[in-house]
This record gives structure tokens, sequence and C-alpha cells, in this order.
């Protein structure tokens, strides 16, 4: 091969190289607070990062593991992502700056994308620990989620609710989905409480390896919840939900919303929203909960102000009007 040739190929490997770097730094990166991988959020959050890298152009997506809600909030907030999946209240609780849910001034940057789908209160015990009612907890090995999770915060609510606090409990672990299914199958604690979409991974892992039994929430434990915080709605967990549950069993749930900034762009929020709602399949796919994701409800029951991006394309799809 010629000087020539060599010194032709050398340039064109080296405008390549340029055209490529050029390339990934005019991509808009977007990533995506979620969750721990035993939950919901990150799945959902992966499936939603695939639609936008295969279907916008010059977008790079991706979902980060985080410890939900609360973090998902501030990092929202703050700039440090783009896209987050939080529950309502904890949503409410930060906008407003409210210490209930930890904050302590108001994150007033934050903006409703959609409202996506209900977490259901799911709470599990090992059969062989003998509890089969609220009461029962009294005394025994108890996770209540993630410090600082909504999750958490909703465990607080609904045993105050319920007339008991973490006192009662022999033991309380602040644990993350996946560390208490670890420790439920390793019989460490005796019972888990989790908030996240049908169903839950983390419990569907437990159930594989030992009896479990869904503890109800009574409809009189429903009823103060929803007077003291109107988020909590009536939820039922249906049979066969998890291997051995044989009936359907009364709890409650919160929505989840899929969360912004304020000073994102309303184009790429727009294109955002069409594209996860035009390939929802997709996030179906990622996990069943996102079978409840209706584009009839996503405009629905925010508690901070909806993105102006996705407002255009709810109008545009006579959701709103």
């Amino acid at each position: 091969m010629t000087k020539g040739k060599k010194l032709g190929i050398a340039v064109v490997a080296a405008c390549s190289l340029l055209l490529t770097a050029g390339m990934v730094s005019g991509a808009k990166f977007i990533t995506i607070a979620t969750g721990g991988t035993g939950g919901a959020y990150f799945p959902i959050g992966a499936g939603l990062a695939d639609i936008i890298n295969k279907n916008l152009s010059g977008f790079n997506a991706s979902a980060e593991v985080t410890a939900a809600s609360k973090v998902n909030c501030i990092n929202v907030n703050d700039g440090k992502s783009d896209l987050g999946f939080v529950l309502g209240d904890t949503l409410a609780y930060a906008y407003k700056g409210e210490a209930i849910g930890g904050f302590k001034t108001p994150l007033t940057k934050l903006r409703v994308v959609a409202n996506i789908y209900p977490n259901t209160i799911q709470i599990v015990a090992r059969k062989d620990s003998g509890i089969t009612k609220l009461s029962d907890l009294k005394g025994k090995k108890v996770s209540v989620g993630a410090p600082g999770s909504g999750t958490e915060i909703n465990a607080r609510q609904i045993f105050a609710a319920a007339g008991m606090s973490y006192k009662d409990f022999g033991r309380t672990d602040y644990l993350s989905f996946s560390e208490s299914a670890d420790q439920m199958k390793n019989r460490a604690i005796d019972v888990t409480l989790m908030s996240s979409g049908l169903p839950n991974p983390g419990i569907m892992d437990i159930a594989t390896s030992q009896e479990i039994v869904l503890i109800p929430i009574g409809a009189e434990v429903v009823k103060k919840l929803h007077q003291e915080h109107p988020f909590f709605i009536p939820a039922v967990i249906p049979k066969g939900t998890y291997k051995g549950q044989t009936a359907d069993v009364p709890s409650v749930a919160i929505p989840n919303f899929l969360i912004t900034r304020s000073d994102i762009d309303d184009q790429t929020i727009y294109d955002i929203t069409k594209a996860m709602f035009t390939h929802l399949p997709r996030l179906v796919q990622a996990h069943k909960a996102a079978r409840d994701i209706r584009l009839s409800d996503a405009a629905k029951g925010s508690p901070v102000p909806l993105d102006p991006g996705a407002e255009r394309y709810y109008r545009e799809m006579k959701v709103l009007k």
C-alpha cells in the first residue's frame, strides 16, 4: 500500500471518529430515575428508555436505580435526573415542602408528565409465622421499606390508622424490596410491606421458596386512611396474583406519576409523552403493572402542575379540553 493510500485511509478514519463524536456530543441525554430492581419502577423505566431510544432521533435515554419516590423528586427538581417515577403522596409533600415527607423546602420545579398506574400496598407474611391480620404483627420482625422511601412513609400511615406504630414490632427493618425478599427467604424477618404495581417481582420470588400469606387491610382501616390521607383509595389484590393466593385480598392503593422539571423544553416532553402512549405495549412487556396505564387517566389527579408539553399532547388526543 502506498503512502498516499495510507494517508487517505487515515484521514477517512479520523473524519469518521470526529463525526461519531459529534453525534454523541449532540445527543440529548435523558436520565430516568426509577427505584430498586425488585419493584415495577425500574423495569418500566428501562422500557421507557428503550421506547425513547428506538423511536426518537437524537436521544440517549437510560434508567437509573434509585431509592425511589423521595430521592426521585429531589433529583428531578435539582437537575440530576430528567424524568422520574414517584408516588402521588410523596410528590404532593415534595411540591409543598412538607416535613411529613422529609422535605425541608418546596420543590417547585416539579411537573407531571402522566398519571400512570396505582401502587398497591402489599403486606406479606411467611405462612409459618402465624400472621393472618394486622394486629398479629405485634412483636414480629417487620420490614417497612427503604429509609425515607414512599413505601416507608405509607407504612407509618397505614399502621397508625390501624392503631399501631413501629414500637409494637419486635424489630423494624428499613429494607429495599430486593433486600426484603432476601431476608424473607432467609427467614430473618417475618413480614414485609411493599408498595408497588401488581405483581411485585420480589414477592413472586419469595413465593417460589416458601408459602406466603397476604395480610388484608380491612374496610375500617381503609376508611380512616382515606379520611386522613385522601390519596389512599380502596384496592384489591386479585386472587392468583401470587403463588398459593386463593382469594382476593382487600388493600389500598396510591397513584403513581411520571414527573419532569419545568426547565426541560416543552417539545422534548411532548415527544416523550407521545412516544410512550404510542408504544404502551412495550411498557406492558417490561412489567404487568403497565397494563393499568391509560391515556384517558393520564392528566387526572395531579398534585402539581401538568407539564406544558404533556398537556399539548393530551389536548391533541382530546383527553383534555
